[in-house]
């Protein structure tokens, strides 16, 4: 049986969603002189947008968020639980030098694909997926991208709470060759802002930074502490968000 949905909830999500997406092309437009020239300047603009959907958030829908853990501050590999839209811009705000492995069809989507490229992220074939991986490898051991913390979700896409789908192995060959500490995270996201829709639910959306996992552990014995420690407080999260897992 489908949840019920509050009318009142709902006009205040479409308002919501409506007001952030005519925003981000102004803020995007705003930031631009800046982030042309300037990685700093690109980041500047993401965050300052990312704050605006929070700010927006808490007093349009009720809905706040959360960053708990220590995140990274030097460079490494954040493997993370993917939910929405929401979990991207509380990840990227949180860490300094943050940058995406993202699917190559968001190049091609307006503001955010033109930001993408001026934050040097790294965009893949899903159909080639294997060999983008070790491009960017050899990229960032050649020193072609900037070092920072290189954002994965793990799991290649959106996963609704409650839902499973396999860790992907891009996530352990990266850590097995760059041979960085790896900084898992989990998430409640998707029980408030789910992968489609509009309906934003009130409460407080968490992402935590988890223990961190050294470099050094054969590639199977990594993939299966990293699947462990997402899920397991992915789930604790949602369980304290209300949601049945």
């Amino acid at each position: 049986m489908s949840e019920k949905k509050n009318p009142v909830q709902w006009l205040r999500s479409l308002l919501f969603v409506g007001q952030i997406y005519f925003m981000m092309p102004i803020i995007g437009l705003l930031f631009a002189p800046w982030a042309l020239f300037s990685k700093r300047g690109a980041r500047a603009c993401c965050k300052s947008y990312s704050r605006w959907v929070f700010w927006t958030a808490s007093w349009m829908v009720g809905l706040k968020v959360e960053v708990r853990g220590t995140p990274p501050t030097e460079p490494g590999l954040v493997a993370a639980k993917h939910q929405s839209f929401l979990d991207i811009m509380m990840i990227f705000t949180a860490i300094p030098a943050g940058k995406f492995i993202m699917k190559k069809q968001i190049l091609w989507t307006p503001v955010i694909g033109q930001y993408a490229k001026l934050l040097n992220c790294i965009a893949v074939d899903r159909g080639k997926r294997g060999a983008a991986i070790e491009k960017m490898v050899a990229d960032v051991k050649a020193g072609l991208v900037e070092a920072g913390q290189l954002i994965i979700y793990s799991q290649g896409t959106r996963v609704a709470p409650g839902a499973k789908l396999p860790y992907k192995v891009g996530t352990g060959v990266l850590y097995e060759q760059m041979e960085q500490t790896c900084y898992p995270v989990a998430t409640n996201v998707g029980v408030f802002w789910p992968k489609t829709g509009i309906y934003r639910k009130p409460g407080v959306a968490v992402v935590e930074f988890l223990e961190p996992i050294e470099a050094g552990l054969e590639r199977g014995e990594f993939m299966r502490v990293l699947e462990e420690r997402v899920e397991t407080r992915s789930n604790a999260l949602m369980r304290e968000a209300g949601f049945d897992v």
